[in-house]
């Protein structure tokens, strides 16, 4: 009797499998659909799509001010030859800082030089000067956040790097990105191209993004 019910069980248990596979086969494509894009990870095949092996460029002009959207906040060591260096106007240049200076600054990112120019974005961070006493207070440590509301686009991408001499081009590479530059890889070119006094600059920061192929398979947040 106690294998006759055993018997009956296992019959049992194995048409309620072949009922339930039956039923998934015979379910409708589009409630599979459904049920797929509810997946954490439905969203690969989107980003395969959209920026799978695609670049993309920004040029866009970064408005600094000192003392208005950036601060030294640690003074550094005292190095006396850096800090005597002046400007052309014979006024002292506040881009030159003796070692281990903090300059913290958050600055709007406009579509043209013009800084009453639509803003398209912010790039907030910091540079460290690593100059030593006696040269001439230009070399720093930099890292920032660019964040981006523009053509389409919202996301941020994060640069980190060093600048041979603030006064000349420095390129940056991306080491990151948010949003719809999540996986980007790049590099963030930064030109003076109006120095206004000691106070005011304005950079031209060309963008040069890329997903690579490996994108598609990364894990999604």
């Amino acid at each position: 009797m106690a294998a006759t019910n055993t018997a009956m069980s296992l019959v049992l248990c194995l048409l309620v499998m072949i009922i339930c596979s039956t039923h998934r086969l015979l379910q409708p494509q589009s409630q599979l659909a459904a049920a797929a894009s509810s997946s954490p990870f439905s969203s690969r095949s989107k980003i395969s799509k959209d920026v799978h092996d695609k670049t993309v460029s920004f040029t866009l002009y970064q408005q600094e001010t000192m003392n208005r959207t950036g601060y030294v906040v640690v003074p550094g060591v005292d190095a006396p030859s850096p800090a005597r260096v002046t400007s052309d106007a014979g006024e002292p240049s506040a881009d030159r800082q003796p070692f281990g200076s903090m300059y913290v600054f958050r600055d709007n990112l406009t579509v043209r030089a013009d800084s009453s120019s639509r803003v398209a974005g912010v790039a907030e961070g910091t540079s460290i000067s690593t100059s030593f006493d006696g040269e001439d207070g230009l070399r720093s440590v930099s890292l920032a956040k660019i964040t981006l509301h523009h053509r389409g686009y919202r996301g941020s991408v994060s640069i980190l790097g060093g600048t041979p001499n603030i006064t000349r081009p420095s390129v940056y590479p991306v080491v990151g990105g948010t949003g719809d530059f999540l996986y980007a890889v790049g590099y963030v070119r930064s030109s003076p191209v109006d120095t206004r006094g000691r106070s005011r600059t304005t950079y031209k920061m060309e963008l040069r993004l890329y997903w690579p192929p490996h994108a598609y398979y990364a894990p999604i947040p």
